[in-house]
């Protein structure tokens, strides 16, 4: 069980940073992508990457 906790947290955790990326403009990646310059999708990233590094902390204790 630990290790999925792992896996999900790590996969949470990317794409909350892609998606911060992206909303802040500071990734446009890829240019077709509707989320860039979207600030509303750093915000979702940020909770995504949150729950990521929750879940990562989880599945250490």
């Amino acid at each position: 069980m630990s290790k999925l906790l792992l896996i999900l947290g790590l996969l949470a955790l990317a794409v909350g940073l892609l998606w911060i990326g992206q909303g802040t403009g500071a990734l446009p990646w890829p240019q077709s992508s509707f989320m860039i310059g979207q600030i509303q999708w750093a915000g979702y990233g940020a909770a995504l990457a949150a729950l990521g590094l929750i879940l990562i902390w989880q599945c250490q204790r």
